[in-house]
């Protein structure tokens, strides 16, 4: 398999990994672990680590303190599948600074080799079905009053499956006024699906070049671009929330929006984890999940790990809806042309800015 095919097939797999999770088998009563598993399990895992880790140095101090804690005795305690996956993330993450070490138990999970196949269709199906289970990522989409939109995205998964799916979301927000996109609760995923989405907020002909991808593996670095095809284009303000639970991808689109100018972003500093992951075996149905790529932005020549993307606007999680929606209302009301509906946005502002809501009503109109 050649480099690039091999990188791409591998954030294929990285990305699949969280829908077919509901489906895997987690070895639950599964036999205990003896210490000789143990240490083969770190013997493997501590030479994966060294072989991939985007940084070679800190992939050298992880591993060590992997190995030496086994060798102290540190996991006797870890004596079945799921309780040494779980010491090792924990493990993982705190050596080496990175929140995108992860491990999980899946018995189904085959490492690619050189000359592995792309997933199979049966694989690709079950990832599609459980995207559209999923929602396609979208949690929640409406027209709040004052025509301001608001979309809810948990993640990004395949731009194949997801793509559709946002397409269609944004052309319902097409005669809003404004936008909100909260990525509050986004915890990542495939870039190439980040880069469909914010097509929409380009305008056509505007092809836009977001970030490149280094992959130590392959030692090739893929460029990723907005999407020219996409035909439904916003061209509103964009206000975007985020919070200490933002991570990977949802901080990409944050940091796309910022970079490029295009939506103000209001809430919290986000987790700090842009080293995109790829899965690996070490055994016992363990699979680890370790940042062997490097995602750099075309625009600032850096990136957001360790450090978070910063907001525009900086409040608690908790009041980055309120405080969005009032701005973009603030602004309504200033441009208003018609007195009538300048007394309306008004009223829906003050509503906002105390926290209250319009309850619907379901009596017929002249009914008390």
């Amino acid at each position: 398999m050649s480099g690039k095919k091999k990188f791409v097939a591998g954030v294929v797999l990285g990305t699949l990994l969280p829908f077919l999770a509901s489906s895997a088998a987690l070895a639950e009563g599964a036999a205990a672990l003896t210490a000789l598993d143990r240490s083969a399990i770190v013997q493997t895992l501590t030479a994966k680590v060294k072989a991939n880790y985007i940084e070679p140095a800190v992939g050298e101090r992880v591993a060590s303190a992997i190995a030496r804690k086994n060798a102290e005795g540190g996991y006797a305690s870890a004596a079945t599948p799921q309780a040494f996956t779980e010491a090792l993330a924990q493990d993982l993450r705190a050596f080496g600074g990175d929140l995108h070490f992860g491990a999980r138990i899946d018995e189904r999970f085959r490492e690619l080799s050189d000359d592995a196949a792309p997933p199979s269709r049966a694989v690709m199906e079950e990832a599609r079905e459980q995207t559209a289970r999923w929602g396609f990522g979208i949690e929640k989409i409406e027209r709040l009053p004052g025509n301001v939109g608001y979309i809810e995205l948990r993640g990004f998964g395949m731009p194949t499956f997801v793509g559709p799916a946002y397409t269609a979301a944004m052309s319902l927000m097409a005669g809003t006024d404004g936008l909100i996109l909260d990525l509050r609760r986004n915890g990542g995923g495939s870039p190439a699906s980040v880069a469909y989405l914010m097509s929409h907020f380009f305008p056509l002909g505007d092809h836009r070049h977001l970030i490149d991808m280094y992959d130590r593996m392959t030692d090739t670095t893929q460029q990723i671009w907005t999407v020219p095809t996409v035909a439904q284009r916003y061209d509103k303000p964009v206000y975007v929330l985020t919070s200490a639970r933002t991570f990977s991808g949802g901080e990409d689109c944050a940091y796309d929006f910022q970079v490029h100018k295009r939506g103000t972003l209001v809430g919290e500093t986000t987790g700090g984890g842009s080293n995109p992951v790829r899965p690996f075996s070490v055994g016992h149905g363990i699979v680890v999940m370790i940042p062997s790529a490097r995602a750099t932005n075309f625009v600032t020549k850096t990136n957001w790990e360790h450090v978070g993307v910063k907001p525009d606007i900086a409040v608690p999680a908790a009041q980055a809806l309120q405080t969005a929606y009032a701005a973009i209302l603030r602004k309504q009301v200033a441009s208003a042309k018609d007195d009538d509906e300048r007394t309306k946005l008004q009223r829906v502002l003050a509503m906002v800015e105390k926290g209250e809501t319009d309850k619907p009503i379901y009596t017929l109109r002249g009914e008390r």
